[in-house]
């Protein structure tokens, strides 16, 4: 599906995906069939982030704010014309540029003041994540900052420079709070709010090799281990294993993909990736196998970098079903249908029999991973880039 220009975000809301692009419009979809149900128009475009929780929505803008929508009553099987979000507030708000305009100049005693926070970001908020625990949402930018916001007081409460480079992408451990940010500076870095306060500290620095890192998904599992995901430009999916005692340790990567991996998903033992080599690659965590990761399908389709991901989880007595939601610099919207038997462990699409079927669609879906679709304007630009840093070396 084709909308207006380069899709940067999807979100699911309730019985709607939401797909925000470079445009002024936040198109909303029927997730099952992917019917256009309305659109939210926005004052300003280039929509990088989306986050949403129950009937709240947050988009973020290309003026270097963030919108929140009202998402009830938009759902459902009535007309589009029907589909009225209503915006709830911008952040930040007038009211936050009036409070440091109007703050008194005072003596004040070195180590007493308090910092002053700028609330606004100062360049593309490329990421959100949703603390609902404690009603926290967090903004990471190419600023090199993060901003924490406390949504029912509709104000910034906390700004601090988290890394060296851009803020590519952010999770939140709903468990105990823990922030997580990714950046091209190469570092994934583990953040703690402070007890009592709302200042944030740095726990840990998580380092596996140089390469600046696009993507993160968060994982947990029955036994309440939790799995971190982290993607990275050359192509590798790094993942740690959360120990007893909140440390992570690294327990491996995940080869495939050709070039940068931009988007990660997780559902239940499942990772999704997508790749500026305009693929989606579907992982598994076997259990009880020391935390092997299988891929079982590459979906090929797309024909330029897929940019973001989303999935929507349907209902089965008898399998896995759910349905993957992906975008690309194509500036096409796709919806794959994935069914997984929970007793597969060779063929991804059947059970473990001498069915001939079985054993041809396994064999053609090996045979379709060996070719992906790449745009040859796209592998043009990649080859030339190469060339220019050997030359450099």
């Amino acid at each position: 599906m084709h909308r207006d220009g380069d899709i940067y975000s999807i979100a699911v809301s309730n019985d709607l995906v939401l797909t925000g692009s470079s445009s002024h419009r936040i198109h909303a979809w029927k997730p099952l069939d992917c019917h256009a149900k309305g659109y939210i128009h926005a004052s300003s475009g280039e929509v990088r982030a989306m986050v949403a929780h129950g009937e709240v929505l947050f988009t973020s803008h290309k003026d270097h704010k963030i919108r929140v929508w009202n998402m009830k009553d938009c759902s459902g099987n009535s007309s589009s014309s029907s589909f009225r979000p209503r915006k709830l507030t911008t952040l930040p708000n007038d009211s936050h540029f009036k409070k440091i305009i109007s703050r008194p100049i005072a003596p004040q005693i070195k180590g007493t003041s308090k910092p002053i926070i700028i609330p606004q970001h100062r360049d593309t908020i490329s990421c959100m994540a949703y603390y609902h625990v404690e009603g926290i949402l967090y903004t990471g930018s190419f600023d090199r900052t993060v901003k924490a916001w406390r949504v029912n007081e509709k104000k910034c409460v906390d700004s601090f420079i988290a890394h060296g480079g851009n803020i590519n992408d952010m999770v939140v451990n709903q468990q105990n709070g823990y922030l997580i940010t990714c950046s091209s500076d190469g570092t994934v870095k583990m953040w703690l709010r402070v007890y009592g306060e709302n200042s944030h500290a740095l726990i840990r620095v998580l380092v596996f090799h140089a390469y600046p890192f696009h993507a993160l998904a968060f994982s947990v599992a029955v036994s309440n281990k939790s799995f971190l995901y982290s993607g990275s430009t050359d192509g590798t999916i790094n993942y740690w294993e959360q120990e007893i005692s909140c440390r992570y340790t690294h327990g491996g990567f995940l080869q495939g993909h050709r070039f940068a991996v931009l988007s990660l998903v997780t559902i239940e033992n499942i990772v999704i990736s997508g790749s500026e080599d305009s693929t989606i690659r579907i992982w598994k965590r076997e259990k009880g196998r020391g935390n092997i990761h299988e891929c079982l399908a590459v979906l090929e389709g797309h024909r330029g970098p897929v940019r973001c991901l989303a999935t929507f989880l349907q209902k089965d007595k008898f399998a896995l079903s759910f349905l993957v939601y992906t975008a690309s610099l194509d500036q096409t919207f796709k919806a794959w249908r994935v069914k997984l038997s929970p007793e597969v462990k060779k063929s991804p699409f059947g059970d473990d029999d001498d069915d001939d079927d079985d054993r041809e669609e396994s064999k053609s879906q090996m045979e379709f991973e060996t070719s992906p679709v790449l745009s040859p304007s796209w592998v043009k630009k990649k080859l030339q880039i190469s060339r220019s840093l050997h030359k450099l070396v």
